[in-house]
């Protein structure tokens, strides 16, 4: 259903998603190729997670955030991935008007918390440069738990003020998105009714969120910088840049990413280039994060030979009941 009548707003129950592509032969190694990427996605970030959760040696405020990390990362992907991947297999991709709704809902939970985790992580490298004798007391799980209840609360908060300012309003006219997910200024477009203030208010949310959780990271990693110059020892500074190597790579990629998309004059050239950027940081980044922390730290490698011990001891001990 591609078109509705403007004086009957009820026929609008779903929105036509163009995709990535309309060429048919390239439809089967797209899938193939986003099917396994997020295939790893999931192994990887559900399997951190497990691990940072199981292994008592991975029991601090680093790996804490690392596993919200981590959920986040599956979160956004998955309110994304398994609807694009079945719109592969279908001549003309929809998703229900209620769908819709609830992949953006999920998607921007996920992905606005994912910025405060990551200026979290960056505030609890600051502690544990600058301030190591303190770190234990300063970063107290009362205070880790705080710093991940918030952003989700505020996330959830955003979310369903985003979804209500959007499907509060009227459809009419083309329902057809050019785009592979139900995101928020493709819907916008689909709008009659004035759309000044959702956009004002998506536009000043966005770069809060963007400029506040990046002048955390900023600020934090100022002062590590000045912390770790004034270090005598060679091994001090390997040492305290080793502990913030993969979070900066991954700040780096994931902010980056979302720089390209908002600063990027518009034009209609430039709506394929979002589709990449969208497309990157919906299924690429989340498939990089877990690789990036478990090949770059080494306690993350050091716990994966344990857990394969531990669940070898017990399917042993389970072989050893039944027989």
């Amino acid at each position: 259903m591609a078109w509705v009548d403007k004086h009957n707003l009820t026929m609008l129950n779903e929105f036509i998603l163009m995709g990535i592509t309309d060429i048919p032969e390239l439809q089967a190694p797209l899938f193939g190729l986003f099917l396994v990427v997020y295939l790893i996605s999931v192994v990887g970030n559900l399997g951190l997670s497990i691990l940072i959760k199981i292994d008592c040696r991975l029991q601090t405020p680093m790996y804490f955030f690392l596993r919200h990390l981590a959920f986040t990362d599956f979160g956004y992907s998955t309110a994304v991935g398994p609807k694009m991947l079945a719109n592969f297999a279908v001549d003309q991709p929809t998703i229900s008007y209620h769908g819709c709704a609830t992949q953006l809902m999920f998607f921007s939970v996920f992905i606005t918390s994912e910025l405060f985790i990551l200026s979290a992580m960056a505030y609890d490298r600051y502690v544990a440069i600058c301030h190591p004798l303190l770190y234990m007391g300063l970063m107290s799980p009362r205070l880790c738990q705080a710093l991940v209840t918030i952003p989700y609360l505020y996330s959830l908060f955003l979310s369903l003020l985003t979804i209500i300012k959007i499907f509060g309003a009227s459809f009419c006219g083309y329902n057809a998105m050019r785009h592979f997910y139900c995101d928020s200024l493709p819907l916008i477009a689909l709008l009659c009714s004035d759309t000044y203030e959702i956009k004002l208010v998506i536009l000043i949310f966005s770069a809060f969120n963007l400029l506040s959780s990046l002048l955390i990271v900023l600020v934090s990693y100022i002062f590590i910088l000045a912390t770790v110059l004034k270090m005598n020892s060679a091994e001090s500074r390997r040492k305290a840049f080793s502990t913030c190597g993969s979070h900066l790579t991954v700040i780096v990629i994931f902010y980056g990413t979302l720089f390209f998309m908002y600063v990027q004059p518009k034009s209609s050239d430039s709506l394929d280039a979002d589709q990449v950027a969208s497309l990157f940081y919906t299924l690429v980044i989340p498939m990089l994060n877990p690789m990036i922390y478990s090949l770059r730290n080494k306690e993350v490698k050091n716990a994966l030979p344990r857990a394969w011990r531990m669940c070898a001891n017990i399917l042993f001990k389970t072989h050893s009941r039944i027989h």
